[in-house]
């Protein structure tokens, strides 16, 4: 059976407007807010992939808040349209809060490809993110976690992930998240984990 080459969907969650998704305003008087950044890593995921001759779309170009409801039901119509090409993949890129640190990857509930992309992020982030906590759950044999609470993951009809980029409450997770070398090697991580899922899957 020939494969079908991969078509990357890009998700920014949260907008401008969303209540609470910001850092603390720290003592030299920085914030940072959850749109803005995660807007930076898909941006520069996309334009990376794009370069590479990878084909990607951004879900989310928009700056306000749209909806859950609203991004399943784009993520499914770009499936559906693409079906006959290609397979279709899916990367919600977050930042965590609630006093925590480091980096985890979120899955639906169950064995699917959505396991074996985030396993490969798990891989790759220690090149990327050295010095903080891998968060995993391997209790059914794999590191990521699983959550259908998160509607995005198993309401999407393909392969889905959820990354949480470090924590914008920790003083030390938002520094980096807030510096240029911390973006970049969050974008870079992302790209990485992406070129390695389709080397395997196309």
């Amino acid at each position: 059976m020939i494969k079908k080459p991969v078509h990357v969907i890009l998700d920014n969650g949260h907008g401008k407007e969303t209540a609470g998704k910001r850092s603390p305003v720290w003592t030299d008087g920085s914030q940072l807010f959850e749109y803005e950044f995660n807007r930076s890593i898909v941006d520069r995921v996309f334009k990376r992939l794009s370069a590479l001759g990878i084909r990607v779309k951004r879900l989310v170009p928009e700056l306000n808040d749209v909806s859950i409801t609203d991004r399943i039901s784009r993520i499914n119509r770009i499936v559906f349209s693409m079906a006959s090409q290609y397979q279709c993949v899916l990367v919600s890129v977050h930042g965590n809060a609630g006093g925590g640190t480091g980096f985890e990857v979120l899955t639906s509930v169950g064995q699917t490809k959505s396991d074996d992309l985030a396993e490969i992020f798990y891989q790759v982030a220690p090149e990327y993110l050295s010095g903080y906590k891998l968060r995993k759950d391997t209790s059914d044999g794999d590191s990521d976690k699983e959550d259908d609470h998160v509607s995005i993951l198993p309401k999407s009809h393909c392969p889905a992930v959820l990354t949480e980029n470090l924590f914008m409450d920790t003083p030390g997770d938002c520094r980096f998240m807030m510096s240029e070398a911390g973006r970049e090697a969050i974008a870079n991580m992302h790209v990485k984990a992406l070129q390695l899922y389709i080397l395997k899957n196309s």
